[in-house]
């Protein structure tokens, strides 16, 4: 038999919570037919502006061809829109669109329900603190992996459902 020490796992604590976070999530989108994947690319671009579709990819830790799929739906639906890169005309980047604020309004009524409904019973003080110690622990393991941007926030991959 295959033993671990579940109870004291960290990253066992922190992958159950991320997955019953994303299907709560996935579960409100898609009532507004919406995917979580969309919600996620929308996400990082609102968060960090235009993007290439390679950054939005690494971001979302992704392969670029899956992304590619979501991106064209994204785009025939009026979402986004790909353009040249001014600097490589090989590469497009992703930028939102007037009528992305529409669909963005819906996706971000979903993630505050999903918020409101995860931290039930919370106090300030608790949500700040778990806020406080998730940071530790992404920054104690991007220094391990050298992956600290200049101003010490860590490169965040999958901060999407983090809006929730």
């Amino acid at each position: 038999m295959l033993e671990y020490d579940w109870e004291n796992s960290v990253g066992y604590w922190v992958c159950m919570t991320s997955v019953a976070m994303r299907r709560a999530l996935t579960s409100e989108l898609s009532a507004q037919n919406i995917t979580l994947r969309q919600w996620e690319v929308l996400v990082c671009i609102v968060l960090e502006g235009e993007l290439s579709q390679a950054d939005v990819a690494d971001r979302l830790g992704i392969e670029a061809p899956t992304l590619v799929g979501i991106l064209d739906r994204m785009e025939r639906d009026g979402w986004i829109e790909r353009v040249g890169c001014p600097d490589d005309r090989r590469r497009k980047r992703i930028r939102t669109t007037e009528k992305s604020a529409l669909v963005w309004n819906r996706m971000a009524e979903c993630a505050h329900r999903v918020r409101e409904k995860a931290t039930r019973g919370f106090h300030p003080e608790e949500l700040q603190q778990l806020k406080s110690l998730c940071e530790r622990l992404r920054n104690n393991l991007a220094l391990d992996a050298g992956d600290v941007s200049p101003a010490g926030a860590v490169a965040e991959p999958s901060a999407v459902v983090g809006g929730v």
